[in-house]
């Protein structure tokens, strides 16, 4: 089931975000941080063909056994076709859990996305609801995405730390 969640979550990013081009020095990036969760585009803005401009969580921060209703602003500056792929890596700590590789388009239309391949360019905002399950541990979680063109040209990178050690205040 947190493989689910987090496919569903990673290639929702995948589809409208932005590439695995690590550089030695920081850019001006968007990143989101809370106490349980932030996201940082990790790949370089200048030529990674997907630009991740925001990503939005309700609730935030996720919740165990609640819906997550994920929504991503981003803009796309070519059209992406089938052959898009994401290396997908999971870890608890230093542990890794899971690393796939994932055909998004694929991906998007078992999901029934609202966005499917062909993706035109220009500015996307796309909103997915995925089930998280309750028995996810309480840990901390990384995730690491990497997006390529069916070219292999860099499409997008983003690092998402999730942090369900902490409770959610109720009131």
């Amino acid at each position: 089931m947190l493989r689910h969640s987090v496919l569903a979550l990673s290639c929702l990013l995948t589809l409208v975000s932005a590439a695995s081009l690590q550089l030695p020095f920081k850019l001006d990036r968007p990143v989101h941080t809370t106490d349980s969760w932030r996201w940082e585009d990790c790949g370089n803005p200048e030529t990674d063909v997907i630009k991740i401009n925001d990503i939005q969580v309700t609730p935030d921060p996720p919740q165990p056994g609640k819906e997550l209703s994920v929504t991503v602003n981003g803009l796309a500056r070519q059209t992406i076709t089938d052959g898009a792929y994401a290396d997908v890596v999971v870890k608890l700590g230093l542990i890794k859990l899971l690393s796939k590789r994932f055909d998004l388009c694929t991906e998007a239309r078992n999901a029934n996305a609202s966005i499917q391949c062909p993706i035109k360019d220009g500015e996307h905002q796309v909103t997915h609801v995925v089930e998280l399950p309750k028995e996810i541990p309480r840990a901390k979680f990384k995730v690491h995405v990497d997006g390529f063109t069916n070219d292999d040209d860099d499409m997008f990178c983003v690092d998402l730390l999730v942090d369900f050690m902490k409770i959610p205040h109720l009131w």
